[in-house]
């Protein structure tokens, strides 16, 4: 508390309060005004309230003048209500007057294009056409006109033009909340009028300086002053950054110099410095707050939106499940499992009269989700989607949720929902056009987008750690500041001006230009740097390039720039040391846990790693397919399983046929049975005459040898005592009078030699010869090249390979029932895609 009132004592005493409230009783004094009756007005809202702090410390006693901002003054005048196509600066409202207005200028098939693009342009040209007297707006416009001549047909600027000159007459013709202030009664109840300026010009509080004459006065709040005790602090990237930051926070509030002010220069690193700061309970107020549309309400509002689109992925509808307490957990599982097993990326297959047959729980999730998404398919006015959208939100049971929590209903407060629907009139009176449901999305995201969420602190409770931005710094008591993002990405010298203005137009309409905001940059970097204490932190690298310090850090680092001179300070984290608690490698017992039945590739994580066995095999755990629809390696080869699967069985029933044709309609039918999209499979399709002229080929010399197809895709088990091997044969032919058993392979071909070159080692093949009780077969890979060439590659000796492979799983099943242990291996290239990798933790183990 000491501290605190140090401050607050050093606050008194700011010299650029002292020499401001000195002009401002001296202004009053030589006017001959009435303090009551005289408005200063200052840069941000922020500042009123310590603008009359520190006039009650100086003058504790007496009248004290009205301390505003241009927008406080104008609504305690008396509250705007737009009307007819006024700009508003209210995007729900607004954004359907963009439309509306740009429909009325023939580009009603652009509208959803422009109108955003044109709510921007006539959001910046507002502040320059509201310091213009209504009664000289008129006159003003005309002469801007001249400016913004329309492009023509044809030009690459048509748009940019158009969106220039519609947002000119939109301005021009809007009444502004601001009008009030030019009213002849506000000069006569107001004696005199001051205006402390910041590090950017007001153009209205230059227009009303006018007014006032010389009862009027203009005062700098800022002014050089001497820079305070800097530290820089470069970062290695942004996650270092943020670290650093939010413990140079920690560490002036432990030292007590309070109230510290972080300075928002880049809300995504901001957003991560508060997030490690609340890990250690450290309050932080935000004054800018968050953009909506990142809140959790945002997306939960969003998400019934986008899973109700008729193109709506199954991620996209799943996500919106998952947010619906309407639809049980359980029933959300086994929906997603089901989804997953099938392998159903578009929401549409998953409802289609030709899905897979689904069990009775998951169909009447599926029923109950079809029957909210079915009322949103309509095209509807405006003020019919946000019925829809309230009853919808009510049937999902979204909506208690949402409204009662904070961030909730400030979301359906901004879309007129709830309580909130009184204020659709307000929206009643644009001539809003007829949505579909993307453009009734594409507007509440506009509208989310726009607004800001800010959440309430404590009350009674000061803050001692507040986010805002630089130019905010003004006026401001802060015993300490932190500054990050101070690279040449986040924190230019010269800004880049906002919006679609060329430097002509923006010098002709009082736009800022770019040496206008360079100025007022640098203004206010050098009135940050006064602060007591300054952290300036900057990446050095991001994405894997390296960045740079913005210029004005590196002015710093210039000998003779500071008085106090900027030094490098060291890592301001304080290091803990953890004790290393590496764990054993895992080798469970597999007794308590027989296995009936085994697979070729079961056997094979067996030999390739015990433990993976045990977890997947024995457990029976397993990996959730993805519902991602991009189709790699595994989908090609399943694919050409089933298409040469039709083709032989064709084939067999109709010898003579076109073996070209089959092929084709052999495709055909494996896309369409295994509901692949063309657009999916375009890559793996644009190799296929190749691949199946190189198949013909090798099948026509292969059938010359004397093979025949006999059937492909054999389901097929071998009782091999307690235990019964299981597997599914691709394919069967007849070949010198014994069976071949032919196994395909889409790998390149050196990689198929080296499992016939490795014998024993290799043991699909010798596994699919246990499966047939024959002592004279033969065993093959047909690698099925896809640049068109075809080659077998027989194993050697397969039954002998076989007979050893029996031996083997006969002496590791007897071993595992034993009691033998099933130890993680963590060796070859079988860890880098195993499934288990995260279970065996093998990247923590001791040894």
């Amino acid at each position: 508390m000491t501290v605190i009132a140090k401050n607050d004592a050093n606050a008194a005493c700011d010299p650029l309060w002292t020499h401001a409230l000195d002009a401002v009783q001296a202004h009053i004094q030589a006017t001959g005004a009435h303090p009551a009756r005289t408005v200063v007005l200052v840069p941000y809202a922020q500042l009123m309230a310590e603008a009359q702090r520190q006039w009650a410390q100086r003058v504790p006693d007496g009248f004290a003048p009205r301390f505003e901002t241009t927008r406080n003054w104008a609504q305690q005048l008396g509250g705007f209500v737009p009307q007819g196509l006024d700009l508003a600066m209210d995007v729900a409202r607004d954004s359907l007057t963009a439309r509306s207005l740009l429909a009325q200028a023939g580009l009603g098939a652009e509208q959803d294009m422009l109108a955003a693009p044109l709510l921007e342009a006539a959001t910046q040209l507002a502040p320059v056409a509201a310091a213009i007297s209504p009664a000289e707006r008129a006159a003003w416009a005309e002469t801007q006109r001249a400016l913004l001549g329309l492009a023509g047909e044809g030009s690459t600027l048509r748009y940019e033009a158009v969106v220039a000159r519609i947002a000119l007459e939109w301005v021009a013709a809007s009444r502004h909340a601001c009008d009030v202030l030019f009213e002849p009664g506000v000069r006569a109840a107001v004696d005199a009028l001051v205006v402390l300026e910041g590090f950017q010009p007001d153009p209205l509080a230059g227009a009303l300086r006018a007014i006032w004459g010389a009862c009027a006065l203009a005062w700098p709040l800022h002014a050089a002053q001497p820079p305070g005790e800097l530290a820089l602090h470069p970062a290695q990237d942004a996650e270092d950054e943020a670290q650093r930051a939010a413990a140079c926070v920690l560490a002036h509030v432990q030292a007590g110099r309070v109230p510290v002010a972080l300075a928002s220069t880049d809300r995504a690193l901001v957003r991560r410095i508060g997030a490690l700061l609340a890990g250690t309970h450290q309050p932080v107020r935000d004054e800018n707050g968050w953009t909506l549309s990142t809140t959790r309400a945002a997306a939960q509002v969003l998400a019934p939106l986008r899973a109700c689109a008729w193109s709506a992925s199954t991620d996209a509808v799943l996500d919106w499940v998952k947010q619906m307490p309407a639809v049980p957990e359980l029933a959300q599982r086994a929906l997603e499992k089901w989804l997953r097993r099938h392998t159903l990326a578009a929401w549409r297959d998953a409802v289609a009269s030709g899905a897979p047959a689904a069990p009775p729980e998951v169909a009447a999730v599926l029923a109950q989700i079809e029957a909210l998404r079915r009322p949103l398919r309509a095209d509807r006015s405006l003020a019919d989607w946000m019925q829809a959208l309230q009853a919808l939100l009510q049937a999902s049971g979204q909506w208690q949720p949402l409204a009662a929590d904070a961030a909730g209903a400030r979301v359906l407060l901004e879309l007129r929902l709830g309580d909130a629907a009184d204020a659709r009139s307000v929206l009643d009176e644009v001539p809003g056009p007829v949505f579909s449901l993307q453009s009734f999305t594409r507007w509440v995201d506009e509208v989310l987008e726009a607004a800001r969420f800010k959440p309430e602190g404590a009350p009674g409770v000061p803050a001692e750690v507040v986010v805002l931005p630089l130019s905010q710094l003004l006026g401001r008591p802060f015993a300490a500041l932190v500054l990050p993002g101070c690279d040449e990405k986040r924190l230019q010298a010269a800004p880049e001006p906002p919006g679609q203005w060329t430097p002509a137009q923006r010098q002709a309409l009082g736009l800022p230009t770019r040496a206008a905001l360079e100025a007022a940059q640098r203004a206010a970097w050098a009135h940050a740097l006064g602060q007591p204490r300054v952290d300036i932190l900057w990446r050095a690298s991001e994405g894997g390039e390296p960045l740079l310090a913005s210029p004005l850090v590196l002015a710093l680092q210039q000998p003779g720039q500071s008085e106090k001179g900027a030094q490098d300070c060291v890592d301001p984290r304080v290091p803990r040391h953890v004790a290393p608690t590496p764990v054993a490698r895992p080798g469970p017992d597999g007794a308590a846990l027989p296995l009936a039945r085994l697979s070729a590739s079961a056997y094979a994580d067996l030999r390739h790693c015990p433990y993976r066995f045990y977890a997947l095999r024995l457990l029976g755990l397993q990996e959730s397919d993805e519902l991602d629809a991009t189709l790699d390696k595994r989908d090609f080869g399943t694919w050409l399983h089933a298409v040469l699967q039709h083709f032989h069985e064709a084939l067999r029933d109709a010898p003579e046929a076109d073996r070209v044709t089959l092929m084709d309609e052999a495709a055909t039918r494996a896309t369409r049975d295994l509901r692949l999209h063309e657009a999916d499979f375009l890559p793996y399709a644009s190799g296929w005459p190749a691949l199946r002229s190189g198949y013909l080929d090798w099948l026509a010399r292969h059938e010359a040898e004397g093979a025949t197809f006999r059937e492909a895709e054999v389901r097929t088990r071998q009782p091999l005592g307690a235990l019964e091997l299981v597997g599914t044969l691709d394919r069967v032919d007849m070949a010198g009078g014994a069976p071949l058993v032919i196994d395909y392979k889409t790998e390149s071909d050196s990689v198929t030699r080296q499992r016939i070159q490795a014998g024993g080692e290799d043991t699909q093949l010798a596994f699919y010869a246990a499966l047939m009780p024959d002592d004279h077969l033969r065993a093959a890979y047909v690698n099925v090249g896809e640049r068109g060439e075809t080659q077998l590659h027989e194993q050697p000796d397969v039954v002998a390979l076989r007979d050893q492979l029996i031996e083997g799983i006969l002496g590791d099943m007897a071993r595992i029932a034993e009691g033998a242990p099933l130890p993680a291996l963590g060796e070859g290239s079988v860890c880098e895609w195993c499934a288990v990798r995260g279970l065996c933790r093998k990247d923590f183990w001791n040894a």
